[in-house]
């Protein structure tokens, strides 16, 4: 009878323990559920575009700023088409080797390479995808992932960091005016369109180009795989970037195939550049981006390129 008495007790006990631990799991999840649509916006799906709200993205950039990080100004880059101010790499001639083992590996923070932030309470890290500037008659163009910037619906809480490493702004903090996805994203969240397109200002500093800033990627669109190419991205627990050399490869007509070790979460939108500075790529398409082992990109072939026309109309 105590026996019996006492097991009841003890399966109550655990009940009550599971039920307890379902409620705070719920409600974390209904919380992080409410920041997540609280930090949505339609925009015009069938067409793949979303204006920003100049006030909401000023909102955006002040949460940026309020602890997360902060802004440490440098001299602007001259513009140029590389943003560290080299010469190409003539990587076929024997100038380019592979990473040595096959593994992403820490890496000097590039002006024209980025960390994106969504502060909020969405349940992403403050930092969450990466994306790279580049070149556009504005001035005023990244790329990253689509998956970076629409997910039940486009996200409003975004903020881009050039040069970003170690909480530290160098290139400040700027805020989206425009998000230009492919239709086929937004509809179906087609892998083979996981690229978008959007243009920034820096809140407080008007008629201010980010290329004039940090320099910027020139796009290769149609590239002939494979190639020698490198990766750079921004994992979700670091605060500095890493890279990887490698070998671009074909992944069926649509997706671009990358082999390294070491790539997290984080790292999605992050630039595959051949010649150390030719966009070829951002981490996405297949499978979210990847897994340990390998990632993709949606193939930069005439629909990035109609995206790209797009994006940068005037």
């Amino acid at each position: 009878m105590f026996s019996k008495v006492r097991g009841r007790a003890v399966r109550a006990a655990v009940l009550v323990c599971v039920l307890g631990a379902l409620v705070l799991v719920g409600g974390r999840y209904l919380w992080e559920l409410r920041g997540m649509v609280a930090n949505r916006a339609d925009g015009d799906a069938a067409r793949g575009v979303y204006q920003q709200d100049p006030e909401r993205a000023d909102r955006t950039a002040a949460a940026v700023l309020d602890g997360i990080v902060r802004e440490d100004p440098v001299a602007p880059t001259d513009g140029g088409a590389f943003s560290d101010g080299s010469a190409p790499v003539d990587w076929r001639s024997g100038g380019w080797q592979p990473s040595d083992p096959l593994e992403a590996r820490p890496a000097p923070a590039e002006p024209a390479i980025g960390a994106l932030f969504s502060p909020g309470t969405d349940g992403d890290p403050d930092h969450h995808c990466s994306a790279g500037v580049v070149h556009s008659p504005q001035g005023d163009l990244i790329v990253t992932a689509a998956h970076c910037v629409h997910s039940f619906g486009f996200r409003t809480n975004l903020a881009f960091a050039p040069g970003y490493r170690d909480g530290v702004a160098p290139y400040g903090v700027w805020v989206p005016t425009r998000i230009d996805v492919d239709p086929r994203w937004t509809g179906d969240g087609d892998p083979d369109h996981d690229v978008a397109f959007i243009r920034l200002r820096r809140p407080g500093y008007p008629g201010q180009r980010l290329e004039e800033m940090t320099g910027s990627l020139r796009v290769s669109f149609r590239p002939e795989l494979p190639l020698p190419a490198r990766l750079v991205g921004y994992p979700n627990g670091s605060e500095q970037p890493l890279d990887c050399r490698s070998t671009a490869r074909a992944a069926g007509p649509a997706q671009l195939r990358f082999d390294c070790a070491g790539v997290p979460n984080g790292t999605s939108g992050g630039p595959v550049l051949t010649d150390g500075h030719t966009l070829i790529g951002v981490v996405g398409g297949r499978d979210g981006g990847g897994d340990d082992t390998t990632s993709y990109s949606s193939y930069f072939g005439d629909s990035v390129r109609a995206l790209y026309e797009r994006a940068t109309a005037p």
